[in-house]
Parts: structure tokens; C-alpha cells; sequence
């Protein structure tokens, strides 16, 4: 009985903070997606125009350039929109938005896939309108859960099943650990040797490898640096500028 009561002291002191404070209020929302949309579709503009800047998996970008060396865009499309729908529904309907599948992959990779391969390359190639597109697509991103909560969640306190999707892309996350570490040999020996480390000690530790390959990439990647001549030729444009 008591806890009941605390959870609705709980629940009334949150619906009062909705009308005063930013962070808990709806409107909020769709504000704070179109941040991160944005961020997401610039992202992969940096990486179509000079081959680094992709917020994303190894695997999920090789889809990318796969379109975009010539062998089409169909994979990452398809990949990313329907990522895309299945996290706007979980986002819905269990009150948890996955950035990695939505933000990341949706905006990040569907949608640019798809664009180009329909022959509308202006919004990936052109930064303030990739920031502009970005934008605009998380704002309805965030709008369309909002509308969606309002008329399920919120009117009938029920999930509709939607929880078993969480955690499906951490999941698979762990995978990508060989992955990972072969990129980063092909990158570069020394920074490969650091993933190759860094995935043996959380190995050791039994935690996810590809956090260690990730980390122990990066630890050694500070030391023996990997810069692509694109982002040479970039910086080179930006100190000029």
C-alpha cells in the first residue's frame, strides 16, 4: 500500500514538473531528437565527403560505401529504414528511444541510402542543408512518438508487447568485436595492435570485446596516428579558409 502511494506521489510530482521544467516536458522532445538527427545526418556527410565522420557500426557504414562504390544502396536502405520503424515503435510504446537503431542508423544510413540511391545526393554533400535535413527529420521523428504515446501508452498504461525489443542491438553488438579489431588492423598495424589488447583484457574481464577494441584502437591510435588524405585534405581546406 505504501509503495503505491509513494509511486503516485511520484507520478504527480513528474506531471508537475512537465509544465515547469524543459527536460520533462513533451514538447521538449522532438527539440532534443532533432539535435541528434541532425548530428547524425551531418555525420555521414563527413564521411561521403571526406572518408571519416560516420556515427555508426563497422559493419552498418560498410554497407554505405558499398553504395557507394557501385554496388548499390538497396542494403543500407533497407537496413536502416526498417531500423528506423522498429525504434520509433519501441521508442513509443516502451518510453525508451534506441539512438544506436533510430538516430545512428536510421538517419545516419537509411535515409541518406536512400536518397542517394533515388539520385539526391544535394542534403548529404552540402553540410548546412545535411544539418537542416537531419534536423527536420528528427523533429518528426520525435513529433510522430509523442502522437504515438499520447494515444496508446499514455491512455491505457501497457506496452503492447513492445519490451522484447529491447536490448536486441546490444545483443548483437557483441559480434562485432572480430570486426572491429580487423578494421582497425587494416587501418593501421599499431592500432590494431591496440584493439587486438584492449579486446584480451575485457575478454579477460568478461565484458563485451568490442568496448576493449574500441578503447585500446583508440589508446594507441593517439600515439601512432591514422589520417585519411581526404581528412588531410580537409583540414588543409579549413586552415586555408
Amino acid at each position: 500500500m505504501e509503495s503505491k502511494e509513494q509511486w503516485e506521489i511520484e507520478q504527480r510530482e513528474i506531471e508537475a514538473q512537465k509544465t515547469t521544467s524543459f527536460w520533462y516536458a513533451d514538447w521538449a522532445f522532438p527539440i532534443i531528437v532533432a539535435l541528434m538527427g541532425a548530428a547524425a545526418f551531418a555525420g555521414t556527410h563527413m564521411y561521403v565527403t571526406y572518408g571519416v565522420g560516420a556515427f555508426n557500426e563497422v559493419s552498418v557504414v560498410a554497407m554505405l560505401k558499398a553504395g557507394m562504390d557501385g554496388e548499390g544502396y538497396g542494403a543500407a536502405a533497407a537496413f536502416g529504414a526498417s531500423f528506423l520503424f522498429a525504434r520509433i515503435l519501441e521508442g513509443s510504446l516502451v518510453g525508451i528511444l534506441d539512438l544506436g537503431g533510430s538516430l545512428l542508423t536510421g538517419v545516419g544510413i537509411g535515409i541518406p541510402a536512400l536518397l542517394m540511391s533515388m539520385g539526391i545526393d544535394a542534403p548529404i554533400k552540402n553540410f548546412p542543408l545535411a544539418l537542416l535535413t537531419g534536423g527536420g527529420i528528427g523533429l518528426l521523428i520525435g513529433a510522430i512518438i509523442i502522437a504515438i504515446r499520447k494515444f496508446t501508452v499514455n491512455s491505457a498504461n501497457c506496452t503492447f508487447g513492445a519490451d522484447i525489443m529491447m536490448g536486441a542491438g546490444n545483443s548483437a553488438g557483441r559480434f562485432l568485436g572480430p570486426l572491429i579489431i580487423l578494421s582497425a588492423t587494416i587501418a593501421s598495424i599499431p592500432v590494431g595492435i591496440g584493439a587486438i589488447i584492449g579486446a584480451l583484457i575485457f575478454y579477460k574481464w568478461e565484458k563485451p570485446i568490442a568496448g576493449g577494441a574500441i578503447l585500446g584502437a583508440m589508446v594507441l591510435g593517439a600515439f601512432f596516428p591514422v589520417i585519411h588524405e581526404n581528412a588531410t585534405r580537409a583540414i588543409e581546406l579549413l586552415l586555408v579558409a
